[in-house]
């Protein structure tokens, strides 16, 4: 797992805020053979069914939608600031039409159960898929979440308990 130390999810120092929000995230499913990888700022960190989890959210049309739904894991990677480009790239483009990958120059690296994550990567959180859920418009209970939503492509949602940091 190139050099990266493995701690516990009750280890991990940051700001959740700051780290999802602000610094953002790659959402990495797939295995070595074929993967796609997108920037996200939305989710989060928490204890959910006894569970140290992750919640996700992916919208349908997105190139990664597919591979997680294939996929029994997923990884987050977290970059340092010097690698801003690398988030805005994979935000950007769609791995349908180019190689992130190459264009972004940044290394795939497998989990010892078969995940992919980025050797760049400052903090990785291995996620197993325990759950997931449509959201539903009729449930927004805030009129102005719709305007997320102009062409109706709601996120599909998906806990994942931790199994692993890096």
């Amino acid at each position: 797992m190139s050099d990266h130390r493995i701690i516990k999810p009750e280890e991990i120092e940051d700001n959740v805020f700051k780290l999802i929000g602000d610094e953002w995230m790659l959402v990495t499913a797939g295995n070595k053979e074929s993967f796609n990888m997108m920037t996200a700022s939305w989710g989060g960190l928490g204890v959910l069914w006894n569970k140290n989890v992750c919640f996700i959210f992916i919208r349908p049309t997105r190139y990664t939608y597919g591979f997680i739904e294939k996929s029994n894991t997923y990884t987050l990677s977290f970059f340092d600031q010097k690698y801003k480009h690398v988030l805005n790239l994979c935000g950007t483009k769609s791995g349908r039409d180019c190689d992130k990958v190459k264009e972004t120059g940044i290394s795939p690296a497998e989990t010892k159960s078969g995940s992919i994550y980025f050797k760049e990567a400052r903090l990785v959180i291995e996620c197993r898929k325990i759950y997931y859920q449509d959201l539903e418009p009729a449930h927004f209970l805030d009129p102005g979440i719709a305007t997320n939503y102009p062409e109706k492509d709601y996120h599909r949602m998906y806990v994942g308990e931790i199994i692993s940091v890096l």
